[in-house]
Order: structure tokens, then C-alpha cells, then sequence
């Protein structure tokens, strides 16, 4: 059964806040909200999500749309990158590239990617297995390590190219649907806005 993993959109940056406390911007809760009453996310779901902030608000918005409870666990947090904590765009951006690049290595103290994909697929594949038969789960979390998730799915290398920024919407809120029993990828990110109704048919 298809699973649908969605990151959470555009967030209120704040150097003086720690990134995992940061909220959805106006912009950000606004997708959120459209996405939630698209009817993507169907009643009797279950929702996963990460314990960071804007994923919370992200999944208690498809939450109250639904009338599904949220499940969270730290372990489908972000890469940790509590080393260098908020970096400015360029700077991030190239710190980030370094973390795909070279997957085994770390990245000025970040979470190297090779042990933050095996903590999102272990900790997606435990969720997974508290799933009833033909309840959809949907996961609310975070664009590095759903690129890893997806990575690991589609039985690609860790790479970039495989990032949301790629495909999807540059301030996040993308999506796709996947399994784990085998792994296998339903499509590449989309944004939210452009995702279709009967995902997990």
C-alpha cells in the first residue's frame, strides 16, 4: 500500500530561533490549508510526523481537516545540523551540497547522510507497521531526509538531484507517494498544489 510523505512549506526564518523551532510563514499555512482541503489526505488517515515545529503544524492542519490524530517522533526530524545551527542561503546551500555529495562523510559537524537515511527508513518502516490494512499513512516532515527516504525507495544513490529543490516547489511543501514492502517509488516530488486526488488507490 502507498504511503505519501509530504514536507511542510515555506517557514518564518529566524537566526535568533533554532531551526527546529521554527514555524509556517503566512504563505506556508496558507498551502497547508489548500492542500488539507483538497481531499489528498482522506478521512480515517493516519498522520506521522516529525517533533520539529512546522512539521507539527503542518500535520495538525491536515489533523483538523480529517479528523485523524498525529503520531510524532523525533526520529523523522531533519538532519541534524545542530553543528553549525542557521546558516545564511549561500553558505547553507553549499554546506548542503557537500551533504549529498559525500554521504559518508560529515558536513562542518552536520548528520552524515548515509546515518540519517537509515534513521528515516527504519523509523518510516516501524511507523508503517502499526498501519492497518488499507488505512493510508501520511507522513509530515522534512526536505533532506525525505530526499534520503525517496533515495532509498527508488533504489538510487544519494544525490541532490534527487532534492525537492529540484523537482518540486523551492520553498518546500512537495510530496510522494511510496512503499516499503518492496520499496518502491509512486513518482517524483510535486507540489502539494499539483497533486492529485487518489494517491493511495
Amino acid at each position: 500500500m502507498l504511503a505519501l510523505y509530504v514536507t511542510h512549506p515555506q517557514v518564518r526564518i529566524d537566526a535568533n530561533v533554532p531551526v527546529p523551532l521554527w514555524g509556517l510563514s503566512e504563505l506556508g499555512r496558507q498551502r497547508a490549508q489548500s492542500f488539507a482541503a483538497s481531499g489528498i489526505v482522506p478521512k480515517g488517515a493516519m498522520i506521522f510526523s516529525s517533533r520539529e515545529s512546522k512539521a507539527m503544524e503542518l500535520a495538525d492542519i491536515l489533523a483538523e481537516a480529517t479528523g485523524a490524530l498525529v503520531l510524532t517522533d523525533h526520529l523523522m526530524g531533519e538532519n541534524d545540523r545542530s553543528a553549525t545551527g542557521f546558516l545564511p542561503p549561500s553558505l547553507f546551500e553549499a554546506t548542503a551540497d557537500r551533504f549529498f555529495a559525500h554521504p559518508d562523510q560529515s558536513a562542518d559537524g552536520w548528520e552524515r547522510a548515509i546515518d540519517a537515511q537509515r534513521r528515516i527508513v527504519a523509523t518510516v518502516q516501524t511507523a508503517l507497521g502499526s498501519v492497518p490494512k488499507g488505512t493510508p499513512a501520511v507522513f509530515c516532515g522534512h526536505g533532506a531526509v525525505g530526499t534520503l527516504l525517496k533515495c532509498h525507495v527508488s533504489g538510487r544513490s544519494i544525490d541532490r538531484r534527487e532534492d525537492q529543490s529540484r523537482h518540486g516547489n523551492r520553498g518546500g511543501g512537495n510530496c510522494f507517494a511510496f512503499d516499503l514492502s518492496p520499496p518502491r517509488l509512486g513518482g517524483e516530488w510535486v507540489a502539494m498544489e499539483d497533486y492529485a486526488p487518489g494517491w493511495f488507490g
